[in-house]
Formats: C-alpha cells, structure tokens, sequence
C-alpha cells in the first residue's frame, strides 16, 4: 500500500482533499450544491472535445469547467441561479454527448473520468494537478474576505458595497479549477461528494466559521485516505468509497448536531462570531 507506485495516489489523493475541503465549505455555506455537481459534469463536454481534437483531457476538463463557470454566472446575473445552472448544464451535457458521438477511442477514457483512477496516477500528471491546486488556493486567499463576508452575513456585504456578481463570479471560476482537479481522482459523478460531504459534516457540528473549514479540510483528508486505502485492499472504485464515508460522515454529523445544546441567541452568535473572524483575518 505504501510502494512506489502508490506515492503518487497518496500525495494527489492529499492535495485534492485539502483543497476540496477548504472550497467545499463556502460551497455549502452559500448554498451552491448544485453549481459544484454541475461543474464537473459540464466539464465532461470539456473532456470529450479535447479528446476529439487530440489534446490533453485535462486542458478540456479545466476549459469546460471555467467555461460552465462563466456561463453560470452571467445566466444567474438578472436571473434564478438555480436554473441558470440547469441550462448550461445541459447544454455542456449535449456537447459532450455530440463530441463522444464523433469520437470512437474515448471509451476507456469516460469511465476513469466517471468514477475516478486514483490508483493509475502518473508522475507526469502531479505537476498539472499541483498546480490547479495552487490556482485554486490562491484565488481563495485572494476572495476570501469578502467571499466570507457575502456567505454569512450578505446584507452587511452589500452594505460595505462588495458586489455580488465579482464575488460570484470569481468563487465560481475556484470551484471550476477545483472540479477540474479533482475529477481525474474520484470522477465526474462524485466529485462534489467530497465537496459537500466533509463541509457539510463540519457545519453540523460547529458554527464557527474558522473551526468549520478545519475540520472540514481534515474530514475531507481522513475521507481521501480511509478510501486510498480501501480500493487498494478491494479493488473497488474509490469513488464508491468516497461517496460511502462521506454520506456516513454527515449522517454521524447530523446525529451529533441533533443532540447539541442550542439556546436561543445561538444564530445570532454565530453570525456575530462570523463577523469577528472576517474582521480579525
């Protein structure tokens, strides 16, 4: 489990969930599930073009997620995010369904990219990995004041005059790059799993913003390794793996979360704990 080979699945498969973590908490914080499972699936037209035309799958992946990014953003702008982010996935659906339509070698290629190929990473795709990660990071560091201020407390952000669709805009270009790095290691079905699953897990058991990324970057890491190691023994796809530990996860969060003392001026806490944090940073 611990051979060479298995060094490269072991540091991608660490890198992937840090950043899955830390990104998946404003995920959930803003509400925006369904912008993180459309994104990877978008991005499959991403794929399927590059494959066609005889270029790198993740230079299409990465091009298909920022351009589903870019489409959520300005459809949602004057209108409901929600099927802002319907359409466009539908539309990346129908292009990749066209594009696998005019390719006949991509088969092996759709299933790693459906359920993930951890174990088959190669040297060559660490730095492209490390990379998007860093991407990814730093466009977080960089928004994550006013990204922070507009997910738990959005009137007091409008009112210190950040403007919602830079701040949309600019987290949904993090999520794409965040999507386009995780899908070669867990695949396009489950890839918002680990960002929702550990973030999730994580808000039903601390309201504190600061304490909440943690832990979700460490369930996120726990739940990468738990299922590294699983597949290894079983042969099972890791994104079976994931999917289970993430959903067990927020039921043992939601259980934990339920028995938790909550008195009355508790959200008024929290969002004033919020405001500290952001003010402090």
């Amino acid at each position: 489990m611990f051979s060479s080979f298995m060094v490269n699945a072991w540091i991608v498969g660490t890198i992937v969930a840090v950043v899955a973590g830390a990104v998946g908490f404003f995920v959930v914080t803003r509400g925006s599930s369904f912008a993180a499972h459309a994104l990877p699936n978008g991005s499959f037209a991403g794929a399927a073009g590059a494959a066609l035309i005889g270029i790198d799958t993740l230079i299409g992946l990465t091009a298909g997620c920022l351009l589903g990014a870019l489409g959520i953003a300005l459809l949602g702008r004057r209108g409901r995010h929600d099927v802002a982010t319907a359409l466009v996935l539908v539309l990346m659906l129908a292009l990749g369904s066209l594009f696998l339509s005019l390719s006949s070698q991509y088969a092996p290629a759709v299933y790693s990219l459906l359920f993930g190929e951890i174990l088959g990473i190669g040297s060559n795709e660490l730095a492209p990995t490390a990379g998007l990660a860093g991407a990814s990071v730093l466009g977080l560091a960089v928004l994550y004041r006013p990204l922070m201020l507009s997910s738990v407390l959005p009137e007091v952000a409008q009112a210190r005059g950040i403007r919602d669709f830079s701040i949309e805009l600019g987290f949904l270009v993090v999520v794409a790059l965040t999507a386009a790095m995780t899908i070669p290691v867990v695949g396009t079905l489950l890839v918002f799993t680990l960002m929702i699953g550990a973030p999730a897990t994580a808000r039903s058991v601390t309201d504190t913003p600061a304490r909440a990324m943690t832990l979700s970057v460490l369930i996120a890491v726990a739940t990468v390794w738990a299922a590294i190691t699983l597949s290894y023994n079983t042969d099972y796809p890791i994104g079976f793996f994931v999917g289970t530990i993430s959903a067990s996860c927020y039921l043992l969060g939601r259980l934990a979360g339920a028995h938790r003392r909550r008195p009355a001026g508790a959200p008024a806490r929290a969002a004033a704990a919020a405001a500290a944090h952001i003010d402090s940073s």
